[in-house]
């Protein structure tokens, strides 16, 4: 699951995700701040223009966009599970190697930045060489409404 959820998305994961599946992205921090200032990003643009969060730049690097939630019911647990596929980051780094810290899940409203809702952070810890690079947000779904 998660390592925090952003406070604007706290009880509306699910809702956002059942409708428009293909409206998640996932992008890398090679820096963050503290979550406590983290979570109270609203949108992607804010969250990238706060002091200490810097978006991965490694070589071949592009956040992942268009990607498909899935929404598990599950009734014997009572809870709802939201997973994404894995993503991978081919031939990650190289010339320009970075050490990541976090991994975002956003939301797409709209096409800019501003547009974006972060959902949850992620930790990712991972230094870039050239290898490929895959990233699985959690076995069990990279969130959990009980």
């Amino acid at each position: 699951m998660s390592d925090g959820v952003f406070n604007i998305a706290k009880g509306s994961v699910v809702e956002k995700i059942r409708d428009a599946s293909t409206n998640v992205l996932l992008l890398l921090l090679k820096a963050n701040e503290a979550e406590t200032a983290l979570v109270d990003h609203d949108n992607v643009s804010v969250l990238l223009g706060a002091a200490g969060n810097t978006e991965a730049d490694f070589t071949n690097y592009a956040r992942k966009t268009g990607l498909t939630g899935t929404i598990t019911v599950d009734d014997s647990n009572d809870r709802v599970d939201v997973d994404l596929p894995d993503q991978a980051f081919i031939s990650a780094g190289g010339a320009l190697n970075n050490t990541l810290t976090k991994a975002v899940v956003a939301y797409e409203e709209s096409a800019t930045d501003t547009g974006r809702v972060p959902l949850t952070h992620h930790d990712f810890a991972a230094t870039t060489d050239g290898s490929d690079l895959t990233l699985q947000v959690n076995a069990a779904g990279f969130y959990r409404a009980a």
